[in-house]
C-alpha cells in the first residue's frame, strides 16, 4: 500500500511543477511570420531594396535555384556571365582573399532585385571585405542583365539565384553561378 501512495505523491508533485498557477503566459506563440518560409528566403527590406522590384507571385511562391534542375539559365550561359565580371571588375590592391556570395531574386519578367551579400575568408568564416571590392561586385551584379525567365508547368515563376566570387588578393580568381 505504501508503494501506491509513494507513486501518487510523486505523480501529484510532477503535475504541480509543470503547471503555471500565476495565470501569466510565459511562452509566446510562434507566428508564421517569425521565421522565413525556407532557409535563405529574402524578405523585402525598405533600406536595401528598390520598391519597384516585386516578385510576380508573392513572397511565398519564390522557387529556390535548385528547384528547376535546369542549371544556370542566363543568356550566353556561364561564360557570358563570367566574361562580364572579369571585364568590368577593377582589381583592388588588397591582401584580402576569400569568397563573396551575392544572392538575389529573379522575377517572372526576368528582372532582378533583393540582392544580399555574404562575405567569408578562405576558411569560410564570415568577415567583411574591403568596400572597394564588395561594393563594386554588388553594383556589377545589380546591373547584370540576361537572366532567363523560368517556367513551372508553363507558367513564368519567380526564383532565387546566386553568384559566388573567389577573391585572391583583391582579384577575381573564379566566378561561380
Amino acid at each position: 500500500m505504501h508503494l501506491k501512495q509513494f507513486f501518487l505523491v510523486l505523480f501529484v508533485m510532477a503535475m504541480s511543477v509543470s503547471c503555471d498557477f500565476s495565470g501569466k503566459k510565459t511562452r509566446q506563440p510562434i507566428s508564421a511570420n517569425t521565421y522565413p518560409r525556407w532557409v535563405g528566403d529574402i524578405e523585402h527590406d525598405t533600406t536595401l531594396d528598390k520598391s519597384s522590384f516585386q516578385p510576380c507571385h508573392g513572397d511565398d511562391k519564390v522557387y529556390q535555384y535548385f528547384n528547376m534542375s535546369q542549371g544556370l539559365q542566363f543568356d550566353g550561359e556561364k561564360k557570358a556571365m563570367e566574361d562580364y565580371f572579369l571585364q568590368l571588375y577593377k582589381p583592388v590592391d588588397s591582401e584580402q582573399s576569400g569568397w563573396i556570395r551575392i544572392r538575389f531574386m529573379v522575377n517572372c519578367e526576368g528582372q532582378t532585385g533583393r540582392f544580399r551579400l555574404l562575405e567569408a575568408d578562405e576558411n569560410y568564416q564570415e568577415r567583411p571585405f574591403d568596400k572597394n571590392i564588395s561594393s563594386q561586385l554588388m553594383k556589377l551584379a545589380r546591373e547584370l542583365k540576361g537572366w532567363k525567365i523560368q517556367k513551372m508547368d508553363g507558367t513564368p515563376i519567380d526564383y532565387y539565384q546566386y553568384v559566388v566570387f573567389k577573391i585572391n588578393q583583391g582579384n577575381i580568381e573564379k566566378v561561380m553561378p
